[in-house]
């Protein structure tokens, strides 16, 4: 799925198939003059290596020495989602990385930072532990590794983003990357800020390259066509009609979208942006998500027993556990594709994938080891026997909570197939390609029925469109 969009202003076009970048040169206290730079990525990716790394008690990373001899490209963020913005900048890291023959490193945080620093503000300064589930995550580190291999990517470092490491300037994390990663090109964002208290922007960190010499600054727009405005507080709320949800905004005068931003206390962020996105969801506007992501939006997860009702109805789903990666849109019937990912528990990585030594470092907690996504690259391709179109439910069944006294939030995918599919115990990836209708309560099982058998019809359309 491609798009564009123009901004007329700065004379560029916006492309997801050919991202265009600024190449800046900087002086102390201006902003950047630029050149447009375009080409597409060649060749095969060699195998991606992933390193996981966790600060220590003072903030302080043990960086891995990726080559005595070979420099690296960098780009560093969370990339939630991996939407169209955070596509073209890893791209153009590749791209930059394979023309200077240098490594092209992604430096990813884990979790996300705003969520580190709200969960400590409400736990009396206490960081998330292990075990924490952050919900509004669009995907998981898995996911984004997944797409990362798919791009390219040499190696993926994964730092664990604490509050001591949150303290370390811009100035001292970018000489790490330089010192310990070989940096030579830094790649970010128009509005990428590091560092404590984010004083590393993007003119910040020109500056400080222009400085000394070391490394050269490339910024890529990744803002997509302009800005637009979201709740601050993103609540779900489900459509109350069939089809794919309008934007609430959209014909507006000036005087009412002023009124609608001060009821909702809306805030102004880019088109391109996982904050976008995760209001998108969370109001059933799938299509509107998909179009900023570049590609349908997915939650995975392993297949559970549940009430097999659906069968007794001719309408056998799989439901999804409680454990679910990515994130949930609002409660709804929607259309969209069922992938089975083969039997849960089955290791993609082992020890046998570990560097062979190239790291410099005796730690084998920062010894790179080879990134496998074993067989779910062929699972997910478009033409793969193991991808269905699917109607999906997301919602607590009102047509039977009454009768069975459960109110519980349940996933479940109708496979579109005159196959049968034993898929319990099987991980499967869920994706999403538009609304269908709220989730309502039906008179009868067999209304319940009819309306499926259209649901399935409007399935079949619209992903055949797809």
């Amino acid at each position: 799925m491609t798009a564009s969009g123009r901004h007329d202003a700065n004379q560029f076009i916006i492309s997801v198939a050919q991202p265009h970048w600024w190449r800046v040169s900087w002086k102390a206290g201006t902003m950047p003059t630029s050149r447009i730079y375009g080409a597409t990525r060649e060749g095969t990716p060699s195998p991606m290596k992933i390193t996981t790394l966790a600060p220590d008690a003072s903030g302080l990373v043990e960086w891995p020495t990726l080559s005595a001899n070979r420099k690296s490209v960098v780009t560093v963020g969370v990339f939630d989602g991996m939407h169209r913005g955070h596509q073209a900048v890893i791209r153009r890291a590749v791209e930059l990385a394979k023309a200077d023959k240098a490594f092209s490193v992604v430096v990813m945080f884990d979790p996300r930072p705003g969520v580190v620093h709200a969960y400590a503000a409400a736990h009396d300064g206490q960081e998330p532990g292990d075990g924490f589930c952050d919900p509004m995550a669009l995907t998981s580190v898995d996911q984004r590794l997944r797409t990362l291999e798919n791009l390219g990517v040499d190696h993926v470092l994964i730092v664990r983003y604490t509050l001591a490491f949150a303290t370390k300037s811009y100035r001292f994390f970018l000489g790490q990357m330089v010192g310990k990663l070989g940096m030579r090109t830094l790649v970010l964002g128009t509005d990428a800020a590091m560092g404590a208290n984010r004083a590393g922007d993007v003119k910040a960190i020109g500056v400080l390259a222009q400085a000394t010499g070391v490394f050269e600054l490339e910024i890529v727009d990744d803002r997509g066509p302009g800005h637009v405005r979201v709740p601050a507080d993103v609540t779900p709320q489900m459509p109350s009609e069939p089809g794919e949800p309008v934007d609430p905004t959209e014909g507006m005068t000036k005087a009412q979208l002023r009124a609608w931003s001060k009821k909702h206390q809306g805030r102004e962020v880019r088109v391109w942006s996982s904050t976008n996105v995760r209001y998108l969801l969370a109001h059933g506007r799938i299509k509107a998500a998909d179009e900023i992501l570049g590609h349908a939006h997915a939650i995975e997860g392993t297949v559970v027993h549940g009430e097999e009702r659906g069968r007794t109805i001719g309408f056998p789903t799989a439901n999804l556990g409680s454990m679910i990666d990515g994130y949930i849109p609002v409660d709804g019937v929607y259309a969209g594709w069922l992938i089975d990912l083969g039997a849960a528990g089955a290791p993609a990585d082992s020890d046998e994938n570990a560097s062979d030594g190239n790291s410099g470092s005796g730690n084998a907690s920062v010894i790179p080891r080879v990134y496998d996504s074993g067989s779910s690259k062929a699972r997910l391709a478009a033409e793969s026997p193991y991808r269905w179109p699917a109607a999906i439910s997301i919602g607590t069944k009102p047509t039977f909570n009454e009768e069975t006294g459960l109110n519980e939030r349940v996933v479940e995918a109708y496979a579109v197939t005159d196959e049968w599919l034993d898929l319990y115990g099987h991980d499967v990836r869920v994706e999403f390609a538009g609304f269908l209708r709220p989730q309502v309560k039906f008179d009868s099982a067999d209304a319940l029925k009819d309306e499926l058998t259209r649901n399935v019809q409007e399935t079949r359309e619209l992903t055949s469109a797809r």
